[in-house]
């Protein structure tokens, strides 16, 4: 569960430092919102791209992804982790809404970028998305892949997640900790969540096509190494 404290130790000092209004973090965010920043005279093909790059975050994608994973579990009988998925992936919107509310960070305010939308800025809803999907569906694959394949998978879905959040910030719509708070609450909603289910490799709820659950101790993290 390291990866959760670090995700949650994250998300708990940039929500501080944001709400409290702390002047490095702030100047520092403007900056790389300005460096970053597309243009508001970028070209329609260029405004596209990034559209279609960004696409990933966004909630409808997240449930054409993984509506036919919950349909999926639940043929297999798989209930408990069926219901682990509709609630991560369904919830981290209402989650990360609560979350702009509370801190009510106004957006970049560029002509083509966060001058567009009247919601707030932190934390980012794309990022917390995209995160949380990237969460889940290597949790779900873990127990499936070889050992070869784990680290190529990870390294992956790590790489789709930065993207799509670094195309908010080239879209001019967040600042950088917005997508980095976005990032570890998605990561950390997950991986509590899939903690509760007992989803996560080892946990209670066997998932189809990895190993049950060994009776009388853990069961061993990849590499052999008991928990």
């Amino acid at each position: 569960m390291a990866a959760t404290g670090v995700a949650l130790l994250v998300l708990a000092l940039l929500t501080l430092a944001v709400a409290t209004g702390w002047a490095p973090l702030a100047r520092l965010d403007r900056s790389l919102s300005l460096a970053a920043y597309a243009g508001d005279d970028r070209s329609h093909l260029h405004s596209v791209v990034l559209e279609v790059l960004t696409a990933p975050g966004l909630t409808a994608i997240r449930a054409l992804v993984l509506l036919p994973v919950v349909v999926w579990l639940l043929l297999r009988a798989a209930r408990v982790a069926a219901l682990w998925v509709a609630v991560a992936g369904t919830l981290v919107g209402p989650l990360t809404a609560v979350g702009k509310e509370a801190v009510g960070r106004v957006r970049p305010d560029f002509l083509r970028g966060g001058d567009r939308y009247d919601s707030f800025s932190f934390p980012s809803g794309h990022s917390s998305g995209i995160a949380t999907l990237v969460v889940v569906v290597l949790v779900l694959a873990w127990p499936r892949l070889s050992p070869a394949a784990r680290r190529p998978a990870l390294a992956a879905g790590v790489a789709l997640a930065v993207l799509v959040a670094a195309t908010r910030m080239w879209l001019g719509v967040h600042y950088l900790s917005d997508v980095v708070a976005g990032l570890a609450l998605g990561t950390a909603w997950a991986l509590l969540t899939a903690a509760v289910a007992g989803t996560l490799p080892g946990g209670r709820t066997p998932l189809p096509g990895g190993p049950a659950p060994r009776a009388g101790g853990p069961a061993p993290l990849p590499g052999g190494r008991a928990r």
